[in-house]
């Protein structure tokens, strides 16, 4: 399909840690400029993240009333005018300035429906949380024992553990997926075809992974995962990554009781167990810190055992909770 045009949707709110450095790596693409528009929906930032996005190339900047970030994807997408859909969030770095250009190349190819990074890119000057999910290949720990992730893992040398149909395309791996095989798909540098997203349910919440699963269902089950990486500055200290997995399951537990949440997370049961048993035993654990290590030497993999025991128990409080009562957190103070 040659250059196709793109609408970059980057949802905001108080997001001035890590804007500047997302819009000018977007802004140094070889892309075509002309085939590019920025859309930014921001949730009412009181920082300096509108001041931010009017000197560094935004194209349109609108309002999300309802403060998530699945609802700025929603509203960007029903204001786009591209091709192609690139969901990237405020604290992504696109890596390289032909990202785009790789990232559009199995589009060629009229069957494959949308297009995902390889990888989370390491660099050294980042946070040792950030340099730890960056090696791990993914946020949240949780998905290491469950199997499911989409991003390269140093530690098990995959870039997901399902069992998925991948050809090697050379700059891609084409990939087929069947609903009962989707990786946690659909964020952080995805690109879809407009058309495809229009066949789905996303409004007024673009949750990732629920699109993914209905696309698929849909018959949009044919990918490219492209051998590009992309940075994630995805939390500066343990604090923040906490807050991070608070939000991540109240939200899930909160719009699944309202039954708009789609993908079956059920069937990775003995996932959860196998990763409640590794916690509580703490000693698989350190064996995969140590393994990591090994791999790459960096003392972040030593972040591991903390990061999977704050997760299990937030995850366990906050599901408890919800027996009696769920809602969505709370978005009033928030920032990157």
């Amino acid at each position: 399909m040659g250059r196709p045009s793109i609408s970059i949707i980057i949802p905001t709110y108080n997001s001035s840690r890590s804007l500047e450095e997302c819009l000018r790596s977007i802004s140094a693409q070889d892309y075509p400029a002309e085939k590019v528009e920025i859309i930014m929906v921001d949730a009412g930032s009181t920082d300096t993240t509108l001041e931010i996005a009017s000197r560094t190339g935004v194209t349109k900047i609108l309002p999300n009333p309802l403060k998530t970030g699945e609802a700025g994807k929603a509203v960007g997408i029903d204001a786009a005018s591209g091709e192609i859909i690139a969901l990237i969030d405020s604290d992504n770095v696109l890596d390289g300035t032909d990202w785009l250009s790789k990232m559009v190349l199995p589009f060629d190819n009229p069957d494959i429906a949308w297009t995902e990074c390889y990888a989370l890119t390491y660099r050294p000057e980042d946070s040792a949380l950030d340099r730890y999910c960056s090696l791990l290949g993914m946020n949240d720990p949780i998905h290491l024992f469950l199997g499911n992730y989409d991003r390269l893992s140093t530690l098990t040398g995959k870039w997901t553990g399902l069992p998925v149909a991948a050809t090697d395309r050379g700059d891609y791996y084409e990939v087929i997926l069947d609903k009962e095989t989707i990786p946690t798909m659909g964020a952080n540098g995805c690109l879809i075809r407009k058309e495809a997203v229009s066949s789905v349910d996303y409004k007024p919440y673009y949750f990732d992974i629920d699109v993914t699963y209905q696309l698929v269902c849909n018959g949009y089950n044919r990918i490219g995962v492209v051998k590009k990486g992309i940075v994630h500055l995805y939390c500066p200290d343990l604090r923040t990554f906490a807050r991070k997995q608070r939000r991540r399951i109240s939200d899930f537990l909160h719009y699944k009781k309202r039954g708009t949440r789609k993908y079956p997370h059920q069937r990775y049961f003995w996932g959860y167990v196998k990763f409640v048993a590794s916690c509580i035993l703490v000693f698989p654990l350190l064996v995969q810190s140590l393994l990591g290590y090994a791999r790459k030497n960096d003392s972040a993999w030593f972040i591991h055992p903390v990061a999977c025991w704050l997760t299990l128990i937030i995850y366990s409080w906050v599901t408890i909770k919800s027996l009696f009562k769920t809602s969505e957190l709370d978005r009033s103070t928030w920032s990157q």
